[in-house]
């Protein structure tokens, strides 16, 4: 009896059918990341910042990933490209959530008593 295919199983097939759907790279590298794959979660938000620059949803999840790994640096470049990219874009959604990020990295998310 087969098994049902992993989400992850499925987006990669997804992927092989269209490398080039940015949406399918995007989820590829959130289930990566969910799974606690950070290397190769990294692997697919670096080839959607390189192929996909445009795609504003990256960014956030790049930089967190970055963060996390303790290379506050490169985070702070990917957030600061992001926020550029998203304002670009008319998203200020996605940009007021790249400014708390970069915010909270550069320990700027202080309250006010």
């Amino acid at each position: 009896m087969e098994t049902a295919p992993t989400r992850l199983q499925q987006l990669l097939a997804f992927y092989e059918e269209d490398p080039a759907d940015p949406f399918t790279v995007y989820a590829i590298a959130t289930e990566y990341r969910s799974a606690g794959n950070q290397p190769q979660a990294w692997l697919y938000y670096q080839e959607l910042l390189n192929k996909h620059p445009d795609y504003v949803g990256t960014y956030y999840h790049a930089g967190k990933l970055l963060a996390e790994q303790g290379d506050a640096q490169h985070a702070e470049q990917v957030y600061r490209k992001g926020l550029l990219v998203a304002r670009k874009a008319g998203q200020m959604h996605a940009a007021s959530e790249l400014q708390g990020a970069l915010n909270q990295l550069l320990g700027l998310d202080y309250e006010d008593d």
